[in-house]
C-alpha cells in the first residue's frame, strides 16, 4: 500500500509506529523551472535507521 501527497516546504508528515516512535519529515526546500528537486528534513529516533533508497536498493542486490 502506498500513500502520494503533495506538501509545500514548511509543510510535515508525521510517521508513528506501533511503539510510539515518530519520524517527522518536513519539506524544506523545492526548486521548480528545471531544477526540478525537493529537499527534506527527516527527524527520527536514533534507533530507527534512516537510509537513502539507492543505498537500500544496492545493499539488497546482494
Amino acid at each position: 500500500m502506498g500513500l502520494i501527497l503533495g506538501r509545500k516546504p514548511g509543510e510535515k508528515l508525521h510517521i508513528i509506529d506501533a511503539q510510539g516512535r515518530e519520524i517527522e519529515i518536513e519539506v524544506v526546500k523545492r526548486e521548480d523551472e528545471f531544477g526540478n528537486f525537493t529537499q527534506l528534513r527527516i527527524n527520527a529516533s536514533r534507533v530507527l535507521q534512516i537510509v537513502r533508497g539507492e543505498i537500500h536498493k544496492d545493499s539488497n542486490s546482494n
